[in-house]
């Protein structure tokens, strides 16, 4: 399982920097962008840093992605099912929040399907930016208890709640309870 991590570790920072390349940006251009620290961006294109979700957030709507899309271009199969042991998982270093791709990627779908579980008292904040902003998700409580802030607004959440919202506007995910909480996040990409 640890060569794994490290390998998906290499993969996200090889993805990193082939799309920077690939957008004729450099370093610089890309942490102006992003609002990441250049020195980060290095950082983790060397492997050398893990980025937590919502400095890959940051980057990926930067480069025009979102957190589905930069795992989804990653995947070389194209197959309308992906059973749970090939569900790609990545675990945000910050926070120990764990993202499971659940959709079967590149299948041509504007939807994608991700289950997170968030520690208890964990808090994941995702900034406003203008790449995601015509794109739309429902956050659906499996178990637990999550207070979502959307601008100026706390949704308290309980679970079989169900929230829509827009992406690009920011978010924050907050598990205010001693157990953890588990949630899918279906996220619509469509450009409106």
């Amino acid at each position: 399982m640890e060569n794994e991590t490290v390998t998906f570790e290499r993969s996200i920072a090889e993805r990193i920097k082939h799309l920077r390349m690939q957008g004729n940006l450099t370093l610089d251009q890309l942490a102006s962008a992003s609002g990441v620290s250049r020195a980060m961006i290095s950082r983790i294109e060397r492997g050398e840093a893990s980025p937590t979700a919502a400095l890959l957030a940051r980057i990926c709507a930067a480069l025009g992605l979102s957190l589905s899309g930069f795992f989804a271009e990653n995947e070389d199969a194209i197959s309308p099912l992906v059973k749970k042991q090939d569900q790609q998982t990545w675990q945000d270093p910050d926070t120990g929040y764990v993202r499971r791709a659940v959709s079967p990627p590149r299948v041509g779908s504007d939807v994608d399907i991700v289950e997170v579980n968030l520690p208890a008292r964990a808090k994941v904040s995702f900034p406003p930016h203008a790449a995601s902003q015509s794109m739309t998700q429902y956050v659906w409580l499996l178990e637990g208890n999550l207070e979502m802030t959307t601008g100026n607004q706390v949704h308290r959440m309980t679970s079989g709640d169900c929230l829509f919202m827009p992406v690009g506007d920011g978010h924050t995910f907050h598990n205010p309870s001693d157990v953890p909480a588990r949630y899918a996040v279906v996220l619509d990409q469509r450009k409106r």
